[in-house]
């Protein structure tokens, strides 16, 4: 801990506060703050005691100096700071220096999070989209048909799969899941998700273009289903979705399209349902081992329409008021 924590620590043990709830503010094992009371009160102060360890190699401005890199590029490597001169009188320092500097500023290197790029324009235009909406009640909801593809493999790949053992046991054949090269193959689908209607998933063989989405799912699915119940397409900004014949055909057809955020796909509660229903979908034993199996479980399993009760039951979308 730094002599700064460490004041601060002593002033709230002093105030009255137990040795675990000064370790939980401060985000440290109590076992850390009980010895620091006891060093305190054996010796009255908080700093380090003298000793005959090596010395530091590294000045308290280096140390701010080598913070403020890593702040300034999350993803710069330690071993890139090392090799960079910190001072003058210290050319060389090793990257465990650098990682003890920047775990004592509360700085851990973790796996990023994979995500989109949202910049300041796509913010302000998800805040705008979403004030215009948050008024929206369960009528307004119900004239809109949400759709998208999903995929589904064989194979999950989203880091969900847990295993129990003991330590040591990490690569005990038992606890080691076999790596398949994108997901072991699956099925590419198109379903729809509407309040009180049902369209049954439409497999997709290859790769989905503008042509073959308006051949294959607008004119023949979506066109009569929207007419025949009087709704509002929604769909993402993929490029299929938003390619020129698509957009002039959806104007020649009078289907009107609710206006969609770029970049914001989690917003759609879809994307909610296709994770509920791949988890059903592997819970019948034995799951799935081939495509065709696949098929049949997405064709015979729990439905879109299905999972879609159960997340508007359980109150799990992302949309105002449902």
């Amino acid at each position: 801990m730094s002599q700064v924590f460490r004041e601060r620590a002593i002033g709230m043990l002093t105030t009255g506060m137990s040795t675990r709830a000064v370790a939980h503010d401060l985000n440290v094992h109590f076992s850390t703050i009980s010895r620091l009371q006891r060093r305190f009160r054996k010796f009255g102060s908080t700093s380090n005691r003298p000793h005959n360890c090596r010395p530091r190699v590294t000045t308290p401005a280096q140390d701010l100096h080598i913070q403020h890199l890593h702040l300034q590029d999350r993803l710069r490597p330690a071993t890139r700071t090392a090799a960079a001169p910190v001072g003058l009188h210290n050319q060389r320092i090793s990257a465990q220096t650098v990682r003890n500097r920047l775990r004592e500023a509360h700085l851990h290197a973790r796996h990023p999070h994979r995500g989109l790029d949202l910049t300041a324009v796509r913010r302000r235009n998800q805040l705008e989209w979403a004030n215009a909406h948050i008024r929206w009640h369960l009528a307004p909801w119900r004239g809109v048909l949400f759709m998208d593809e999903s995929r589904f493999t064989l194979y999950r790949a989203d880091g969900r799969q847990h295993v129990w053992r003991r330590v040591g046991e990490r690569f005990a054949d038992v606890n080691v899941v076999d790596r398949v090269a994108h997901g072991g193959g699956g099925v590419m689908v198109w379903a729809v998700v509407c309040y009180g209607q049902r369209t049954q998933v439409h497999f997709i063989d290859g790769i989905l273009n503008a042509k073959r989405y308006c051949d294959e799912i607008l004119r023949p699915i979506v066109l009569p289903f929207i007419h025949n119940h009087h709704l509002m397409l929604q769909h993402d900004n993929a490029r299929p979705h938003v390619a020129r014949i698509c957009t002039e055909f959806r104007e020649t057809e009078n289907i009107p399209v609710l206006a969609w955020p770029a970049y914001s796909p989690d917003m759609s509660p879809i994307e909610h349902v296709r994770d509920a229903l791949d988890q059903r979908i592997r819970q019948p034993v034995p799951v799935p081992a081939n495509i065709q199996q696949l098929r049949t479980a997405k064709r015979s399993g729990p439905t879109f329409h299905t999972c879609a009760i159960i997340m508007l039951s359980n109150q799990h979308l992302d949309m105002p008021h449902l």
